[in-house]
């Protein structure tokens, strides 16, 4: 447990009855918990359907750490467009201490960290460079994986809580296993990751939680339970079977 920050989230007070919010079902399971959902280890995967509420939910946990909704450490403060929910305002996240380091990715809005870093540099400065935390080399001058493994790998220092929304998006899978090496190292160095994703890849992390977010709530599932690996080991194992069931599907 020396890694873990944050041990759990609940919600202290219904959300209001007219919130689209509660139409997710993982929120719901929230309001209906009498405890937190345990975050009891170093790494934690929320996995689900697309519109589960997986990066909703991480979404919220990251703005009630203080994280900008956008993405980057809990300095960045820039906007572009404010499309967060509002769950964290009724989220409440349970804290065993506090972290050194932080960052949380989004995905989505990666492009538009990277162009903050760069206007920041702009600036005039006495200090170093903040591009020179990241690997020296400005992210948009590197392909979209490539510059996430930099931020990783220069910028994510350990004793700190890391928040990663669907990271696989711009990793191939060689990348994906070097992102496995580079979380393991992390870990060592007391350091907490909490990861939406897809990727049966990263969920094969040893020792991680895994929780499943579908129509029944959240629920801890094992990683050979999941979706994901069940129809990756099918389709790896007779491609052809899995594409003829799926175009006569198709056609019928």
């Amino acid at each position: 447990m020396d890694g873990v920050y944050v041990s759990g989230v609940y919600l202290r007070e219904p959300l209001p009855e007219d919130s689209y919010l509660r139409a997710l079902p993982a929120v719901r399971a929230l309001e209906g918990r009498e405890s937190p959902l345990a975050f009891d280890a170093p790494v934690t995967f929320l996995v689900g359907e697309n519109g589960s509420g997986k990066s909703t939910l991480l979404e919220a946990i990251a703005l009630c750490c203080g994280f900008n909704a956008e993405g980057g450490t809990r300095n960045f403060r820039f906007s572009t467009r404010p499309t967060h929910s509002r769950l964290w305002e009724y989220l409440t996240v349970a804290r065993r201490r506090y972290p050194r380091d932080g960052f949380f990715l989004r995905a989505e809005s990666f492009y538009n960290v990277a162009t903050n870093i760069d206007e920041m540099d702009e600036e005039p400065s006495f200090g170093p460079r903040l591009i020179d935390s990241y690997g020296g080399v400005s992210l948009h001058a590197q392909s979209h994986g490539e510059s996430f493994l930099s931020l990783v790998q220069h910028r994510f220092g350990g004793h700190g809580l890391y928040l990663l929304d669907e990271p696989e998006a711009a990793l191939s899978p060689a990348r994906q296993l070097t992102l496995l090496g580079e979380m393991h190292q992390l870990v060592g160095m007391q350091s907490q990751f909490i990861i939406a994703t897809h990727s049966p890849i990263l969920m094969a992390y040893p020792g991680a939680r895994i929780y499943l977010l579908d129509e029944s709530g959240i629920r801890p599932v094992g990683y050979e339970e999941t979706e994901h690996y069940q129809l990756t080991k099918r389709f790896l194992e007779n491609p052809e079977r899995m594409l003829r069931y799926l175009f006569e599907e198709d056609m019928g």
